[in-house]
Parts: structure tokens; sequence; C-alpha cells
């Protein structure tokens, strides 16, 4: 599993430019099964993206589809974690290793 945090590089504004075709590629992979959870930062200075994905490289490969990373609205950290406990109710989210 990945976190996946951005951080906005252009005034938000610029990055508002882009938000309708963010949101369509959101729900791309959010029907693909890529995507989990997303949101706005608080304060909004980006965002975070729970993702799973069968390798970082995969991963890095969607992440390259982002309106955002393409208009270069926005940079990308990714964070690979393997999940061992949740809340009731997220108990598919545990990889057994």
């Amino acid at each position: 599993m990945f976190v996946v945090s951005l951080t906005y590089k252009k005034p938000i504004a610029e990055v508002e430019l882009h938000l309708t075709a963010h949101i369509a590629y959101l729900e791309q992979y959010y029907a693909a099964g890529t995507f989990i959870a997303s949101g706005r930062k608080v304060p909004r200075t980006g965002g975070i993206i729970l993702a799973k994905a069968a390798t970082r490289t995969a991963l890095e490969l969607i992440l390259q589809q982002d309106p955002f990373a393409i208009a270069d609205v926005a940079e990308f950290e990714v964070i690979e974690f393997v999940p061992t406990k949740t809340a009731a109710g997220l108990e598919q989210l545990i990889e057994k290793i």
C-alpha cells in the first residue's frame, strides 16, 4: 500500500485550472480499485492519495498520468507501507507478509 503526498508547486488559481481533469483521473483509478481514499491537505497546500498497486513502479506510472503532474503544478512523494492492523471494517487492507 502507498501514501502519496502531493504538494502544490504553483498558486491555487493555477492548480484549479486542472482540478476537473484531476477529479476525472481520480475517478478512473477508484473504478480500477487502485485508489482507496483521497483528499485535500489542511491548509490547502496539496493532497493525499491512499493507493494499492502491484509495485511502486506501477503506481509511479499511474501518477505520471495525473493532470497535476502533466501540468507540473504538483510534486509527488510516494511512501510505501505494509498495513498489518486496521480499524474494524477495513480488514481487506491488511497485507499478509
